[in-house]
């Protein structure tokens, strides 16, 4: 019965990020819809059908028995990785800005490894929970947990999703720190991964790019910098109040992916540093409540899952916000519950309601 307070209150949080999300996407997308889909509604209106696929998502989340999810918890991500490998064959995946993340259905089009990200937190969480699982084993923990991820990272980085693969890395790295893991190995992943990731970054000129614009975007203002300076114009013209909602001047055709990737600028240019440091501050919120309902669990398993959802949530977000405001180097990572993108809305409310079904048999 404690955990009901804490899981009314992540319920709550969510739902303001979801309506602070429902306004902003209209306000910031409206102009861009007119103009290339005839209404001013077209992405806050898939939006809401986003919330109404994601409401759905939570409700199953919620009924699925979190013993059931436990022995499910390896089909699942064989599923949703076969689901995310279909992007890259012809016929199936769609090509959007450069990346195939997307599987093309009737009236929709879905972002697999969207789900993929849960049930690989699910997958992590049941193999740490396995009594038979040796932490400090090399055979029986490090190469089995190096398989899972590999996997994933290597279908994510085909597609590419280097920022999604990156955020999934230190989701794991972060839940088996939580579960004193064997500290040798994670130093010698580390050691083993840093090179690798500089080796992705050289391999593709776009990625090293956008490490030069990060370090000097004004030395291309027009080009490559171009998004990261306006961003930046953006968040400072706000000031302490903003110029009202709706009031966004980037938003004509300045910004680019203003809806999506930089919704946080736009916010930050209407409603001012006030108002952003207040959505800040529930994002703190929402990671206070799931962390403290994390460690009331008296199950392991839903204790690793919900940290995992946690982490990887508030990873998101802290990514998002740095990018927008020039602290790290561009990703296409969303402002989860906020950006427009039915999937990732659809994933988070599916996670949420994975918590409150643990929350309710665990505490």
């Amino acid at each position: 019965m404690v955990a009901a307070p804490k899981v009314g209150w992540l319920f709550l949080t969510s739902l303001v990020l979801v309506l602070i999300g429902l306004v902003f996407i209209y306000s910031s997308s409206s102009v861009f819809a007119l103009e290339s889909h005839g209404s001013a509604a077209y992405f806050v209106c898939r939006q809401l059908f986003g919330v109404g696929l994601g409401l759905i998502g939570l409700i199953i989340g919620w009924m699925i028995p979190t013993e059931q999810l436990r022995k499910l918890s390896p089909y699942l991500f064989l599923i949703s990785l076969g689901f995310t490998v279909l992007t890259l064959l012809p016929g199936f995946g769609m090509h959007i800005h450069g990346s195939s993340r997307w599987l093309r259905l009737p009236g929709l089009s879905l972002q697999p490894s969207e789900f993929l990200k849960i049930a690989l937190i699910i997958y992590v969480a049941y193999l740490l929970d396995q009594k038979k699982f040796q932490k400090q084993s090399f055979w029986g923990s490090f190469v089995p947990l190096s398989i899972v991820f590999g996997l994933t990272a290597g279908v994510l980085l085909q597609q590419p999703d280097f920022g999604l693969a990156v955020v999934l890395g230190m989701t794991v790295f972060m839940l088996l720190l939580i579960a004193r893991f064997s500290g040798e190995y994670l130093l010698g992943a580390m050691l083993l991964l840093a090179p690798a990731v500089g080796l992705l970054i050289w391999l593709k000129p776009y990625r090293l790019k956008r490490i030069l614009v990060f370090l000097n975007p004004w030395n291309d203002p027009r080009g490559a910098g171009f998004q990261i300076i306006q961003s930046l114009i953006a968040v400072g013209s706000g000031g302490w109040w903003g110029l009202g909602v709706g009031g966004s001047r980037q938003k004509f055709f300045y910004l680019p992916m203003q809806h999506t990737d930089f919704i946080f600028a736009i916010i930050s240019e209407e409603v001012g540093f006030i108002g952003a440091t207040a959505l800040v501050m529930i994002y703190l919120f929402w990671m206070y409540f799931g962390m403290r309902l994390a460690w009331q669990m008296s199950d392991q398993f839903a204790t690793y899952m919900t940290l995992g959802f946690v982490i990887l949530i508030s990873l998101q977000a802290l990514i998002n916000l740095c990018v927008v405001t020039g602290l790290f180097p561009t990703k296409g990572v969303g402002l989860p519950f906020v950006s427009y993108g039915c999937s990732g809305l659809i994933s988070n409310l599916t996670m949420l309601g994975v918590i409150a079904r643990s929350a309710r048999k665990s505490v």
